[in-house]
């Protein structure tokens, strides 16, 4: 059997043992069992500790240190109970993915005997070796002491494994200066900046809130193709996406796979991931086919950010994790696949207060309801004011492949409202009457099905920025990526927005002599119509994709930061360095760091790939298609030393292949050439990879991709398309 037929047979044969036999969670007594949350702490903690965590989760206020020396042995005596020998500060480096440090419980004691324990200090602080992760400039290498600090607020988990499990304690992680060098730390910052300036808001409209909290749902995208593929090509090992690979004649132009039946095998390692996902206490609601074959998405319901973001790494982890177990690979990459849909993970992102508010809802009368058009205006202020920040928020080597593409909002940003709210804002911007329409019932012309609710606008799935009915959609937002630095340029620039309209407002109700309710609704209005004129050429009903966008986008000034490289210009600006070093966030030199990580990261990303493909012609498709030329000529030789004269169909075959091949040769010999050149500095290097690496790369793929169409498929040494996203 050859190796290929090999491979094929055992996809389709593959059976995991377990699958027949996992038991289904009973959601109500297995939810977030492995989390040491609020109902756990409420059964073990002493009263007084335990309303002081409630008080530093719900209100952000500091804990007692003689509190987490009581939740230190509480929680380490409730991991033990669960299997666990070791405790692990995680934290979220800026390599985008989690890390962490194994310590064990264990404790000599003089007597030859060892002992369990978890001082409280052991809990709030950590220390690991700083200077082997992403710093940007921020710690020498020489210079190793950072520290992880424990964040209350999310909480606890076991992690488990066949052999055992450690106890996992959400952190911050920061150098000996206290400079932030990963994505938990700004978001707590930026969520804290946010809540103070929305306060400060709901005041002066005369509402009374403790804590106001942005809240998340993020929509996971991804892939998920037999490991028998897999490990046949390097390209997926090293990078995450297919580097060639001919388009096949089915792929998702029959719209069949969307929200189709699910495969049995994947609905299996599906519910195993939802299994332990629930155990983790991560709330994931929905599970659907996507557009793409081989694609899927998972969606949680909506959490506080911190802890959306924490759960959102966790959920990357044990989609990847469980996929394995049943023989399957997820793939997270925005793009693994050309000429198909990429994958995002759209962001659902609002405003709530501690008395469960949300302040996105705009109600049955949106033109009355002056917090929701006080907080909505201040979202939208905040887009058309940091259009590059929140591009530069999903920049990523992988992210470019995607966004701009058929399935992607382009990396154009523009705010969609709605039929009903986007009238309304133009009634703001011309000063007519403010209405709004109402939703209606839908008949459907079958007496026997009920009416339905007709809302008073549509959705617009191509906008990057939409308005879902409670809450703005950012859809920009990569498949691979954290949730953690969007989610902090959402809260910043939003919390921007609040400060100035708190400082507007307060200055003009002072010098009204009318102090009535009257008038501050109409000094609100006027300040909200303001901000509508300001901000309209931000707003954008139509479809993102058409070309006609991008040069209505160009004459309204808006920004098209096509690439990473060209985005991550502007994120050192003053503007962006004002913003968040007004807020305590990110100093100038923490933000500068981030600008030197993510151009080392895209840099390297695309070197990888490129010497990826390159060794993967040469070694591998070259060599295929030189055997099949020699193959032709061989065959073209014995025939005619026979006195068969080779028939006329063959020499147009040996002639094109041997003209791909030279196109094939050439266009790798020079790829070689390029990475051989050597730039002065990291930004110069970065711009020699988008503007030479990566155009030579696709001048390799194009004529890869045509061999593959001209050598059999037995001697391909790859997997083709069809078989990677059609044999399960």
């Amino acid at each position: 059997m050859s190796l290929r037929l090999h491979n094929i047979t055992a996809a389709t044969k593959y059976r995991a043992n377990h699958i027949d036999t996992i038991e289904p969670p009973d959601l109500e007594v297995h939810f977030a069992e492995n989390t040491f949350g609020i109902d756990e702490m409420r059964k073990r903690l002493p009263k007084e500790v335990f309303q002081g965590m409630v008080n530093c989760i719900t209100k952000s206020s500091p804990i007692a240190t003689h509190h987490a020396e009581i939740v230190a042995l509480t929680m380490k005596e409730w991991a033990l109970e669960r299997g666990a020998t070791h405790f692990v500060h995680w934290f979220q480096p800026l390599t985008g993915k989690t890390a962490g440090k194994h310590d064990s419980f264990i404790n000599p004691t003089v007597v030859g005997k060892a002992i369990a324990s978890l001082r409280g200090r052991d809990l709030i602080q950590g220390e690991p070796d700083a200077s082997s992760f992403p710093s940007g400039g921020l710690r020498a290498t020489h210079e190793a002491r950072g520290y992880t600090i424990w964040d209350p607020s999310s909480p606890a988990f076991l992690v488990e494994n066949e052999n055992g499990s450690y106890l996992a304690i959400p952190t911050c992680f920061v150098s000996w200066t206290g400079e932030a060098l990963d994505h938990k730390t700004p978001l707590l910052r930026s969520i804290d900046a946010l809540d103070r300036q929305a306060r400060r808001v709901l005041r002066l409209l005369g509402e009374h809130v403790e804590r106001v909290q942005t809240t998340v749902g993020a929509e996971q995208e991804y892939f998920l193709i037999d490991e028998e593929y897999f490990y046949r090509r390097a390209d997926l090992v090293n990078t995450g996406r297919t580097l060639l690979g001919a388009a096949p004649p089915k792929g998702q132009q029959l719209d069949d796979h969307y929200f189709g039946e699910i495969p049995s095998r994947i609905l299996a390692c599906m519910l195993a991931t939802e299994k332990e996902l629930y155990r983790l206490g991560i709330p994931v609601k929905t599970r659907h086919n996507e557009v793409a074959p081989s694609q899927y998405e998972v969606a949680p319901v909506f959490e506080t950010s911190g802890i959306a973001s924490d759960h959102q790494q966790l959920m990357m982890i044990i989609m990847k994790r469980i996929a394995r177990k049943h023989g399957l690979v997820a793939l997270l990459h925005e793009k693994p696949f050309a000429d198909l849909n990429g994958s995002g993970k759209h962001i659902n992102w609002s405003i709530a207060t501690d008395k469960g508010k949300n302040l996105l809802d705009p109600g049955e009368a949106p033109h009355e309801n002056l917090p929701f058009l006080v907080f909505c205006s201040a979202v939208i202020r905040a887009v058309y004011r940091h259009q590059d920040l929140l591009r530069i928020s999903v920049c990523s080597a992988s992210n470019d492949h995607r966004l701009g593409a058929n399935e992607a909002p382009p990396a154009i940003l523009s705010v969609f409202l709605g039929t009903q709210l986007y009238d309304l804002y133009q009634k703001l911007i011309t000063g007519d009457v403010l209405s709004t329409a109402k939703d209606t019932d839908l008949f459907l012309g079958v007496s026997m099905l009920p009416l339905i609710p007709k809302h008073a606008g549509d959705r617009n799935r191509t906008s990057p920025f939409a308005f879902t009915g409670n809450k703005f959609e950012f859809r920009a937002v990569g498949s691979d990526q954290s949730l953690a630095f969007p989610n902090v340029v959402l809260n910043a620039s939003v919390a921007e927005s609040l400060r100035d309209f708190a400082n507007s407002l307060r200055n003009r109700l002072r010098d009204k002599d009318d102090k009535g309710p009257d008038s501050l609704k109409d000094v609100v209005l006027e300040m909200v119509a303001e901000i509508a004129r300001e901000c309209k050429d931000i707003l954008f009903e139509g479809d993102n994709y058409a070309e006609e966008w991008h040069q209505e986008a160009e004459r309204r000034g808006l920004l098209n930061l096509r690439t990473t490289v060209d985005a991550l210009g502007h994120l050192t600006s003053e503007k962006n360095t004002q913003l968040f070093e007004s807020f305590g966030i990110l100093s100038s030199s923490e933000l500068h760091a981030r600008y030197e990580v993510a151009l080392e990261q895209y840099e390297m990303t695309v070197d990888i790939e490129a010497r990826t493909l390159e060794n993967l012609v040469r070694t591998q498709v070259l060599p295929a298609g030189f055997s099949y030329l020699n193959e032709l000529t061989q065959t073209a030789a014995q025939t005619k030393g026979i006195g068969l004269h080779v028939k006329e169909s063959v020499v147009p075959v040996v002639k094109t292949l041997n003209d791909t091949l030279s196109e094939l040769v050439s266009a790798v010999d020079e790829l070689t050439k390029l990475l051989n050149m050597h730039q002065e500095s990291l930004a110069a290097e970065a711009m020699h990879k988008k503007d030479m690496i990566i155009p030579a790369m696709d001048k390799v793929r194009e004529a890869a991709d045509k061999l593959e169409g001209l050598v059999p498929e037995k001697m391909w040494p790859l997997p083709n398309y069809d078989e990677i996203l059609f044999v399960h």
